[in-house]
């Protein structure tokens, strides 16, 4: 089991190594202060839509849309590329989490200060993104994910709206901090925190992310949010009874895990300090 697990490992860092490498020859080592990470698999209809929609520039500083495309069989990364994205394409399919964390591992390389998450179906509104980034830039919190609860959502699914406030008093009974939306995959967090959290899901890393910051002390904020309907393709995640069982059990051991381990959050990065302060 033990040497089926690390040649597992093997293979995920030989991979994020060779995107890595081909990301840097594509695009050099420096990337603007806020970088809009987004992780795509057959998403040519709607990703060229996000991307476009994404502001260049927040509060007087850049931004960078880096979209990893997660092993797609169509023509996500061309689309992506044409719209103006930085595309690290993946030739293997490995799941959103592990999309997620190669893109972060390309932001913090890069030096973008900042990290803003969103999906790549358009169920996100980018308006939204400067007002989520705020208290980050602020210096108010480390880690700020948008809610539909606090904002609004679009879903007729019951099941799922149900769902939402569920794990949300799951989570919040679990960690102790008050969380409307834990599944909602637009967010806002100092890069650094990207690298100290314990990250290891395939799918579901919404959970596994937010547990992780609140476990090592980090501020953790909520900004109302719109959750709209996909503008194009199908849901990755499987049906309600598939996503709950999954996403619990993310929930519960990602909590386990953390209740026996996390330490306290690592200290800020210098240049991140500074760029903090002329921010205020």
């Amino acid at each position: 089991m033990d040497s089926a697990m690390d040649s597992g490992m093997d293979t995920n860092a030989g991979i994020d190594a060779s995107a890595v490498a081909a990301f840097t020859a594509e695009y050099g080592t420096h990337l603007p202060p806020i970088a809009v990470v987004i992780a795509a698999y057959n998403e040519a209809e709607g990703i060229g839509e996000v991307v476009a929609s994404i502001p260049a520039e927040i509060d007087g500083h850049e931004c960078a849309t880096v979209v990893v495309v997660d092993g797609s069989d169509d023509d996500t990364a061309a689309v992506a590329r044409k719209a103006g994205a930085l595309v690290c394409d993946v030739p293997v399919n490995r799941g959103q989490g592990a999309a997620l964390r190669l893109g972060y591992r390309l932001a913090r390389s890069g030096g973008a200060a900042y990290i803003v998450t969103t999906d790549a179906d358009g169920q996100y509104d980018p308006a939204d993104i400067p007002r989520i980034l705020a208290p980050v830039l602020r210096g108010e919190a480390d880690f700020v994910t948008g809610s539909r609860v606090l904002g609004r959502q679009e879903t007729y699914d019951r099941v799922r709206r149900a769902g939402v406030h569920v794990f949300a008093w799951l989570i919040s009974r679990l960690t102790g901090q008050r969380i409307t939306d834990t599944s909602f995959g637009m967010r806002a967090m100092r890069a650094h925190v990207t690298g100290v959290v314990e990250l290891r899901q395939p799918q579901y890393q919404s959970s596994e992310l937010l547990i992780g910051v609140i476990s090592r002390g980090y501020r953790v904020a909520e900004v109302p949010a719109t959750m709209r309907l996909r503008v194009a393709g199908t849901t990755k995640k499987g049906g309600n009874l598939v996503y709950g069982f999954r996403y619990s059990r993310v929930v519960l051991g990602t909590w386990w895990r953390e209740r026996r381990s996390a330490p306290a959050p690592a200290p800020e990065p210098a240049s991140e300090r500074d760029l903090s302060a002329k921010m205020k």
